[in-house]
């Protein structure tokens, strides 16, 4: 195989996260995002050793699998991959992907640990509770867009105003600042120039209140005073310099404000605003941050209810992004946390964000200390501690690897939810050298855990259980629950 051959072959299965997998007389080639069954046509890119990774150009033929789709951007945004497939097809792939990867990282006790299958989510569409959208065209120079990357692009932005995944009142919110900034003649955010004002859209809802909270983010670059005249200055084309001014940026703020607040005001939208902000980001970095925050309207947080308990979430807080099926992840948590065996045991929830998990645990634990590097997150899971009445949760704000230098009581239980990229390699040896009995270890990204999980093997744990769990519906991840323990001989 050489770089720039064209093949068409059928694709044998796809492993984690998207990537198809062909074998053909001349070696094994990945292409990702592709189906298992389709007939497709591709473009070598790379060669090594025998395997080869291809680009997509066509699919030649839909998989048996497919039976359509209810959503008109798909195969556009880089949001969804199985949407074309039946939900217990796609929960069959993913079982099968995070089955082999642990199957690989756990060869040498083969017949020890005991694999559970996967847990599907209570709802399959409208479940997300967080959406990122960002501003952009979807051509060169074209039309204001907002949205999802499209596929495979840095630059490229589809609007995704049919998109399954969220439920109406993000559509129509998408819709409507979309149709406002447009008309205003706004201008995104450009990232190899670094000129423009919109950069995003933050939208998170509660599943179980009902709460939004909307926030825009832009640069500090002030918008032209052309940018928000009146409608009937843009028709005519009467329209004034070019200058920016904090007058300008003042009333393009206040028009957004007025057009959501109108959505709810009308009875368009199922939920209700919570709190509307404006967030300053200027870094060249490409991911939602803030230089400043000011709330427009409301406050800077809502609420989210779950489990019988009451949770603060702010604008950068974590929180599991399906609430309905985080019940199903937290419920599969305590049940592999078992009896803590002590009545005053100490329980570390390490990367505890709103401390979820660390309030699940209060109930059953002598003490709960939360660490979390985000610091609103920090201080949210504390008002929620003291909200839900509980006493006996510590909350710790900072870095993992520094902050368990610090912490005196020893633990005797971890708890792991780290983000995507899993455990500093620094921090593994430190939480190892606690020797707790048992860990639970959630991961939203496999490869991530079976990469940790080696250094827990060498230190001493087996695996003990594993489960599944679809958080995400219709797109590439898929979370995992495992329980390791010290002792082989003491697996139960």
């Amino acid at each position: 195989m050489k770089k720039g051959q064209v093949y068409e072959a059928t694709v044998e299965r796809i492993d984690f996260p998207n990537r198809g997998v062909i074998t053909t007389g001349e070696g094994v080639v990945t292409v990702k995002n592709s189906l298992p069954g389709q007939k497709v046509r591709f473009s070598i890119n790379k060669t090594r050793k025998g395997k080869a990774e291809g680009r997509l150009l066509e699919v030649l033929e839909k998989s048996p699998l497919e039976t359509g789709h209810p959503c008109s951007h798909f195969g556009l945004c880089g949001g969804c991959l199985y949407l074309s497939l039946p939900y217990e097809e796609q929960l069959k792939i993913k079982e099968a992907q995070v089955k082999k990867l642990l199957d690989g990282a756990l060869a040498a006790q083969a017949g020890v640990w005991k694999w559970e299958g996967i847990k599907g989510s209570p709802i399959e569409y409208e479940y997300r509770n967080k959406m990122e959208f960002s501003f952009g065209d979807e051509v060169k120079d074209g039309p204001l867009s907002l949205g999802m990357h499209r596929r495979d692009s840095y630059y490229d932005v589809v609007t995704v105003d049919d998109c399954r995944i969220v439920d109406e009142d993000y559509r129509l919110i998408l819709k409507t600042m979309r149709d406002y900034f447009a008309k205003r003649g706004v201008r995104h955010y450009h990232r190899m120039r670094h000129e423009g004002y919109l950069r995003h859209l933050l939208v998170r809802k509660a599943s179980g209140t009902g709460e939004i909270l909307a926030a825009l983010v832009t640069t500090s670059q002030l918008p032209a005073d052309r940018q928000i005249r009146e409608d009937e200055d843009l028709e005519s084309g009467t329209l004034a310099g070019n200058e920016g001014s904090l007058e300008s940026e003042s009333r393009l703020l206040e028009g957004f404000l007025n057009a959501l607040l109108e959505l709810e005001h009308n009875g368009r939208l199922q939920g209700r605003f919570a709190g509307i902000l404006h967030i300053v980001n200027d870094s060249q970095a490409d991911v939602v941050q803030s230089d400043r925050s000011d709330v427009l309207y409301g406050r800077d947080y809502f609420y989210e209810e779950l489990l019988g308990l009451r949770f603060k979430i702010s604008v950068f807080s974590f929180f599991q992004t399906n609430s309905h099926s985080a019940e199903v992840l937290y419920e599969t948590v305590r049940e592999y946390v078992g009896d803590l065996g002590k009545q005053n045991a100490v329980v570390y929830d390490l990367y505890s964000g709103t401390g979820t998990i660390a309030q699940m645990m209060a109930a059953v634990a002598g003490k709960v200390i939360g660490v979390e590097i985000v610091e609103e997150a920090v201080e949210a899971a504390r008002q929620n501690a003291a909200e839900n009445g509980l006493d006996n949760c510590e909350f710790i704000a900072g870095d993992v690897l520094k902050v368990l230098d610090n912490i005196k009581e020893r633990p005797d239980l971890i708890i792991l939810d780290p983000p995507r990229d899993g455990i500093h390699p620094k921090a593994l040896p430190k939480i190892i050298g606690y020797g707790v009995e048992r860990l639970v270890y959630i991961s939203c990204k496999p490869t991530s855990l079976v990469r940790d999980l080696e250094a827990f093997l060498a230190g001493g744990y087996v695996v003990e259980r594993a489960v599944a769990v679809d958080q995400f519906p219709w797109t590439a991840n898929v979370e995992v629950i495992t329980k390791l323990r010290h002792n082989a001989n003491k697996l139960e």
